[in-house]
């Protein structure tokens, strides 16, 4: 089953996020900044990465542009799950690399749906 790496600072997001995944068969990982992200990224390797904007320290739009900078990461898709609803925001964060961008709050079938069409390339 893909990994799909979930890159949020808050719990509540993160639960809501990952028991919509789990439930529907895929594994997760999680990572509480855009550091932290990036560092597991790097490791574990995941299939996807769904990336908030808004964190502490380095935020997802840095994360998101660091991993489509490196060549060990930029193979791996982003999609943008954030709570920033402009259109100026999606714009950045699909020039940082994001393949979509979702607003918060996503209903559970929108994420399943996004991320099936996001692994299947």
């Amino acid at each position: 089953m893909p990994l799909i790496l979930i890159v949020d600072d808050s719990p509540t997001e993160v639960h809501v996020i990952r028991r919509a995944l789990e439930k529907v068969g895929y594994e997760t990982a999680v990572a509480t900044d855009g550091a932290e992200g990036v560092r597991m990224a790097k490791t574990i390797r995941p299939d996807l990465i769904l990336m908030d904007i808004v964190m502490p320290g380095v935020n997802g739009y840095q994360a998101t542009r660091a991993l489509a900078r490196d060549p060990d990461t930029r193979g791996i898709p982003v999609i943008m799950v954030t709570s920033k609803g402009q259109e100026s925001d999606r714009i950045w964060g699909m020039r940082q690399g994001a393949i979509d961008y979702l607003v918060k709050p996503v209903t559970a079938e929108m994420l399943v749906q996004k991320t099936q069409l996001a692994l299947a390339g």
